[in-house]
């Protein structure tokens, strides 16, 4: 006989308390052991094995990460995404658990989301064998979330939104207390593109700029300029967004060099503007560099769209959160410019990513992408049962 709602969300929490201290010391050996996009082969056999080890059939995608899947084998499906790769950062915690790898580190949060998403697929498992659920979840552990366009896209290419309804995905906000979880109707997340300018020209020395195209002058007036005319040739309320990571050109103090470059991300919150940036972004670099005789080659990976939430899985993982944490628990949150490759699900299928606030109350907020990022581990099992509570919502039969 079925549980009864409430009696069925209060049985999968309770299972997943069961499993709370085995998924923080998976998350610290996580932690411990970082892996960057496509390269996550220990992190992906970890999960792998321990998803075995419970019955769970597995499927291993050709380069890193996995797909599981929990309860029936056929007919519809629920899918819950967690990414697995780090970051080229330096650790700078002091915790037992931090980087072993040097320069690698999770400092988006990812190693949280691994944990999460394994116990949701545990807990799950364990509660369909008592109380069969009446569809199959999908459990997505996707590699390559940290560069564009994203391993999403290889995931989707495995089949892994075949016959979904609905999927869902958490990340982490380190601007949220713990036992909270932010959510918004609509976009939450901003597209977002990668910009690689190399600039060339003819160098000489600095007392004769006017016998050279001056590069670092055209590459300097690119870096200013670029971002102040793609403001102005878009509609403001895009939020376009030109930041750059990298600007260099030479090597000593009385030589005008013979190239450069400058790479950053081009991000706005708009899907139509984002549509048209490449072609203007290419234009507007040639304008800017053609008075100084300079050669522009530009490099424009477009990355991922805007991670927009449908209203109904809105309200899924709001039920979700309400039965986890109660109703204090939900709160708004804001659209970012942060990118993130969740939203190429969402192009194909309904669902919702929520923020799962990580940070301990009273407690320093962090960055996310900072070698010094911490969370309060109480994220992990909160995580864990806000997506297998999804799960279980979408798969009633109002839904």
């Amino acid at each position: 006989m079925s549980l009864n709602p409430s009696s069925a969300a209060r049985s999968l929490d309770a299972i997943v308390d069961v499993l709370e201290d085995e998924l923080i010391a998976f998350r610290r050996d996580v932690h411990a052991n970082p892996e960057l996009a496509w390269a996550e082969s220990r992190t992906t056999e970890l999960v792998a094995d321990r998803l075995a080890a419970e019955g769970i059939d597995v499927q291993l995608l050709p380069k890193s990460g996995l797909i599981a899947r929990v309860g029936p084998s056929d007919g519809r499906v629920v899918a819950l995404r967690a990414d697995l790769d780090a970051l080229p950062v330096a650790d700078q915690t002091t915790d037992p658990w931090r980087s072993r790898n040097e320069g690698v580190a999770h400092a988006c949060g990812h190693d949280v989301h691994t944990a999460a998403l394994l116990g949701a697929g545990l807990a799950l498992h364990r509660f369909h064998a008592q109380d069969p659920l009446p569809c199959g979840v999908r459990l997505l552990f996707q590699p390559a979330e940290e560069i564009m366009p994203g391993g999403a896209l290889d995931v989707l290419a495995a089949g892994a939104l075949e016959d979904v309804s609905h999927a869902f995905g958490l990340h982490c906000d380190p601007s949220l207390d713990v036992g909270h979880v932010g959510l918004r109707v609509g976009p939450i997340t901003g597209a977002a593109d990668s910009l690689h300018v190399r600039v060339s020209g003819r160098g000489g020395h600095t007392s004769r700029p006017h016998l050279t195209q001056d590069l670092t002058y055209a590459l300097g007036t690119l870096v200013t300029q670029l971002p102040a005319a793609l403001s102005r040739r878009l509609d403001p309320r895009a939020g376009a967004s030109v930041v750059w990571g990298i600007v260099r050109a030479g090597s000593a103090t009385n030589v005008i060099p013979a190239s450069g470059e400058a790479a950053g991300t081009v991000r706005m919150l708009d899907s139509l503007a984002w549509a048209d940036a490449e072609a203007l972004v290419r234009e507007l670099v040639h304008q800017i560099v053609q008075p100084y005789g300079v050669d522009a080659h530009v490099t424009y990976v477009r990355g991922v769209p805007p991670v927009v939430n449908e209203p109904g899985s809105t309200a899924i993982l709001a039920d979700a959160v309400e039965q986890v944490l109660g109703e204090d628990g939900i709160v708004s949150t804001t659209q970012s410019l942060g990118g993130e490759d969740f939203g190429w699900y969402l192009e194909m299928v309904q669902g919702a990513m929520g923020r799962l606030g990580t940070r301990t109350p009273g407690g320093p907020t962090f960055d996310l992408h900072q070698g010094d990022l911490r969370v309060d581990e109480r994220a992990v099992s909160i995580g864990a049962k806000v997506l297998a509570q999804s799960a279980r919502q979408a798969l009633l039969p109002n839904r």
